[in-house]
């Protein structure tokens, strides 16, 4: 795979919300803070999109999309001199595909999605884009507006496969925004996706992708890009913001993250795939990228899908099940393993 694809793989989006809008005469809406990424699309009409901290607001036309990926709150309205209204007067409960009307409808028509992300992975493609994607170019238009539409259909009539299906959705709706920006040139910003503008830093960023248990040195990755060791480490630098063989690091702990979380493979597996000969070197590099051991993160792989308070509580359990004596550990895993005994079964009385 590419390097955009290779992120993507470990962006999984979850917790999928799609509806539509109706509003006529005069009016606003204000939207709160949110997680993850909402995306809309204008069937109809025209209206002014404003996000906070952005200081021009947009104007969106019929057949406009836009993509909203930093959270900040917003506000979308047919005149913003206008004293805005909660969204939680047009939209009182979740819409589920539904459709909800403001001023009894008909001047402005639109369709939007929201989608979050499990894992850690997100903030490194996120945190580069812009807080408004403004998609103009007809091709990603509807390209975009299938997607919102097909997501909303999804929702309105769930059917086997639905869940498989608004994933891709949601995939498909975040490649069709970078690759509009890679297209039209990214320039002045540092990261890895300003990199993939970028021929030479693509090229040795791609190589490093292909194949991340390779031992790469600064000389190999420079031949890659056809420069200078020296001045491809600049630029790199420069470009990246980190340096080739930090960005390599990131990279390999990136992908032991997934695999921790979703293959089962033992740590020396892992660590030998990355490139790790020592099990003990490939941790320490983990806990310096990750924030944690392999250990640590693989035991809280899946607290992230629970609620707030759910998730507090298991790791509350697990800090205190972590620092019982040994002698108590014992004694909770014998009694857990008889628990769950096929043999075992409770007493009828």
């Amino acid at each position: 795979m590419d390097p955009l694809s290779d992120v993507l793989s470990l962006l999984k989006p979850r917790n999928y919300m799609c509806g539509g809008f109706d509003a006529g005469g005069d009016w606003s809406i204000q939207f709160p803070q949110h997680e993850g990424i909402k995306c809309y699309a204008v069937v109809s009409g025209q209206c002014w999109l404003s996000v906070e901290g952005v200081p021009d607001a947009v104007l969106l036309n019929a057949g406009d999309c836009f993509l909203l990926p930093n959270g900040r709150p917003f506000c979308l309205a047919s005149d913003l001199t206008l004293t805005p209204v909660d969204f939680k007067t047009v939209f009182p409960s979740p819409l589920n595909g539904g459709i909800g009307s403001w001023n009894g409808g008909g001047d402005c028509f639109g369709v939007g999605g929201y989608f979050t992300f499990t894992g850690n992975h997100a903030g490194i493609l996120l945190g580069e884009l812009p807080p408004i994607v403004h998609i103009r170019k007809e091709s990603d238009k509807a390209a975009m507006r299938w997607s919102l539409e097909r997501m909303m259909q999804e929702l309105r009539e769930p059917q086997p496969g639905g869940f498989l299906v608004a994933q891709h959705l949601a995939h498909l709706m975040l490649v069709q925004a970078l690759r509009l920006h890679l297209a039209e040139g990214l320039t002045g910003g540092v990261g890895w996706l300003f990199a993939l503008a970028d021929k030479q830093m693509s090229a040795a960023i791609n190589s490093m992708h292909d194949d991340p248990a390779h031992r790469w040195t600064l000389q190999e990755l420079a031949e890659r890009a056809a420069m200078s060791r020296s001045t491809f480490a600049l630029k790199f630098k420069q470009t990246v913001g980190e340096s080739p063989l930090e960005y390599l690091t990131r990279w390999r702990m990136l992908l032991a993250g997934d695999r921790l979380a979703n293959s089962g493979d033992p740590i020396s597996v892992i660590a030998l795939s990355l490139g790790y000969e020592s099990e003990s070197a490939f941790s320490t590099a983990f806990k310096r990228i990750m924030g944690c051991s392999p250990r640590q993160y693989s035991r809280g792989r899946n607290l992230d899908s629970l609620p707030h308070s759910e998730r507090n509580e298991s790791r509350h359990i697990e800090h205190v099940r972590f620092h019982m004596p040994p002698s108590v550990q014992k004694a909770c895993r014998f009694a857990r393993s008889m628990y769950t005994s096929p043999k075992w079964k409770p007493s009828s009385s």
